[in-house]
């Protein structure tokens, strides 16, 4: 390659060009060979890579095809355009994610299986995950300690990242361009020769406040109204910066190291003194993770695997207004978190047809929180075992897979979790059966918090609890599946069950309580002691439980078209005292639909994409009313050009909310919402990719 093109092409890049995310292939497109895989390489369910069809515990993928097809640029989009089971709610604090009716706090969230910190009241910061190294994302539903330790109640999300090889240097960027401000940029380059590789990425990524109502009813009153700048959507600003190195220096060893650094603020309203609902200040966060580790493969079957990461993760407040005493620009840190893990585990083919999976875990958590008064730290050190053996029995084959796992929390002591799962497969049709153990640890926010603050003038309190209890759950599944090259179909059934779960009670406030609180934190006045109607204590209550079905469909029907389709339903609810209630935020019927059409001419391909969500009422408790069903339908289409042998483009045009759903009821004290959406906007883009080879 002469200079003249080099600095072409690194021209092209630097200067951002709008590009769409996701790279294609260097050889000429063709319909015939340009359909889903129905039977990918897989990870998560088992602990070591095997198709799909063999996993004795079901899976569900994200490809990374999939999601640049649907013109999906985040995370939450990803999950919640193509996974039923799956809600977000976005807010300030992070994004509300649940997984078959159960909260953030009980699903744990990995990078390449390492754990992804960032919690913020239980809220994970989802715009840590730098989408343009995406390769797949891989759901395992329900109960997953016995490998992966505490949290795994309701599932485990896995994002496991692209590193390509099949080019000596290649450079793209990416700009998504929507309503609202919505911009996503991002650029990568990679090189990679003699076994060493080096992948950079920089992602730039925001969106405006916006509310669909300019109206909210009064305090105690639903009947008068005043207009509000409160954000039904929060606006943000975010940066990722991503370094990763590899080397093999032989077919049996590679090494890796790398490095994450997060950066977000929010973009919210200003306080104004002609209208309420504006801040004084913006939440910032910042985060670091970094790993190393190493992989050593005596054989095909036999590997040993070390991970080591720290992860830290710092949030406040960034003051825009001047107010108490505090000038513009003033930062003031709420709360600061640290994770170091670290785990060895070792793939085994000692049986035939066998593979047995031993590991360590040890995992070290800190918090630092100014708000809640808290500065403490915990420790778990775990060992796993897991055996998976299959059976040919004439033409059909039963696979079956043991495991426990003992983990050792320096709070609460010794626990045990096991796993059995048996695969039945004949040609074509696999049948399942599962029952998996799981808990979770309480936070050390749940355990030692010693919180007061004034929201909008209302004064809040909340204490942690030392004698909570961990959570347990027993979880049961049947699965049957039919998958095939062109099509995969399953049915799922499962229940969930879980004691001691961890709740904020609501506790009532009389004089003598409000003259203790008065005297626990000095700060609070007597004007808003008198405020005081309730605080919040977290407590064990009796139980919870989710019951429910899923259907998946995926088929590549004819040449160029492709159709998926996925439905969940899901009954929870939680139990305190005698009494039965709805969980928060749980929805019983949701539907994901996918119909894709792609064809080539020379070196141009089309491809088309309708995608849609449908679902129910969202169900809400106490005073707060539940938020309608909705359906949203999303149009996308990209125009892919090899433009040379060295390079391609790819630009895209797409409606988001083609049929313009807007949730438009006014704000009160009692209402919440399911459906964030602005309503219909014009997403465009434009993606380029260069390679040396």
């Amino acid at each position: 390659m002469n200079y003249c093109k080099t600095f072409l092409l690194l021209l092209m890049v630097a200067t951002g060009l709008p590009m769409r995310a996701q790279i294609h292939k260097m050889e000429r497109r063709d319909s015939t060979i340009h359909t889903y895989n129905l039977n990918p390489v897989v990870v998560t369910g088992s602990g070591h890579h095997q198709r799909l069809k063999n996993t004795a515990t079901p899976v569900r993928v994200l490809s990374a095809q999939e999601m640049r097809e649907q013109g999906i640029t985040t995370f939450d989009g990803a999950l919640t355009r193509m996974m039923p089971q799956v809600s977000m709610a976005p807010n300030s604090m992070g994004s509300q994610l649940r997984l078959n009716g159960l909260g953030n706090k009980y699903i744990l969230i990995l990078i390449n299986g390492l754990k992804l910190s960032g919690d913020i009241s239980n809220n994970v910061d989802l715009n840590r995950i730098n989408m343009a190294r995406v390769k797949r994302i891989e759901v395992l539903d329900g109960a997953a300690s016995s490998l992966y330790g505490s949290d795994a109640i309701a599932g485990v999300i896995n994002i496991i990242t692209d590193q390509p090889t099949r080019s000596l240097c290649s450079a793209g960027s990416t700009t998504t361009i929507s309503g609202h401000g919505v911009l996503t940029e991002a650029a990568t380059l990679d090189i990679s020769k003699n076994g060493f590789g080096s992948y950079t990425s920089f992602t730039h990524d925001r969106a405006d406040s916006y509310r669909n109502n300019d109206l909210e009813y009064k305090k105690d009153s639903d009947t008068e109204t005043q207009p509000s700048i409160a954000p039904l959507f929060t606006g943000y600003r975010s940066n990722i910066f991503a370094q990763k190195f590899t080397y093999s220096p032989t077919q049996h060893l590679a090494l890796n190291a790398g490095l994450d650094y997060s950066y977000k603020i929010t973009d919210r309203p200003g306080t104004r003194a002609d209208v309420t609902g504006g801040t004084d200040y913006e939440m910032r966060y910042k985060g670091l993770r970094w790993n190393v580790g190493t992989i050593y493969k005596f054989d095909a079957r036999n590997s040993l695997q070390i991970d080591y990461s720290i992860d830290r993760f710092r949030y406040g407040k960034e003051y825009d207004v001047a107010s108490g005493g505090f000038p513009v620009g003033t930062y003031i840190q709420s709360k600061k978190q640290r994770t170091i893990e670290r785990q060895l585990k070792a793939i085994l083919g000692i049986i035939p047809q066998g593979t047995t999976i031993v590991g360590n875990d040890w995992q070290l958590d800190k918090l630092v929180a100014t708000s809640g008064n808290i500065n403490q730290e915990t420790y778990i050190l775990a060992y796993y075992a897991q055996h998976e053996q299959r059976l040919d029995v004439g033409s059909a084959t039963l696979l079956a897979t043991l495991g426990a796992r003992y983990d050792y929390h320096k709070t609460f002591g010794n626990h045990f979790t096991p796993k059995v799962s048996l695969m039945y497969s004949l040609g074509h049709l696999n049948l399942r059966a599962t029952y998996s153990a799981g808990f979770r640890a309480p936070g050390l926010d749940e355990l030692y918090y010693h919180y007061f603050s004034v929201n909008r003038g209302k004064p809040q309190i909340s204490f942690g609890n030392l004698s909570l209890k961990p959570e347990k759950s027993n979880y049961f599944a049947l699965n049957a599946e039919y998958r095939h090259d062109a099509l995969a179909v399953s049915v799922t059934g499962y229940m969930n069950r879980i004691s001691d779960m961890v709740v904020k009670q609501n506790i009532d406030v009389d004089n003598p309580t409000r003259q203790l609180l008065m005297n626990e934190f000095p700060e609070m006045t007597q004007e808003q002691a008198d405020k005081m109607v309730s605080y919040a204590r977290y407590q064990n209550s009796d139980k919870g439980d989710v019951k429910g079905f899923q259907f998946n469909l995926s088929a590549n029907i004819l040449r160029g078209f492709n159709l998926s389709a996925n439905f969940a339903y899901t009954y929870a609810r939680t139990k305190t005292g005698e009494e039965w209630t709805v969980l928060e935020r749980s929805i019983r019927h949701a539907a994901t639909i996918a119909a894709n059409y792609h064809h080539s001419w020379g070196r141009y391909t089309i491809n088309i994409n309708l995608n849609g969500r449908l679902q129910s009422k969202t169900y809400y408790t106490g005073s707060y009313e539940d938020a309608p069903g909705y359906g949203i339908w999303n149009l996308n289409t990209t125009h892919s050009f090899d433009v040379a042998k060295w390079g391609c483009l790819e630009p895209s045009l797409g409606i988001d909310n083609v049929f313009d759903r807007i949730d438009r009821r006014i704000d009160s004290s009692t209402r919440k919402y399911a459906l964030y959406s602005p309503g219909r906007m014009l997403a465009v883009g434009l993606k380029m990719k260069f390679s040396y080879l």
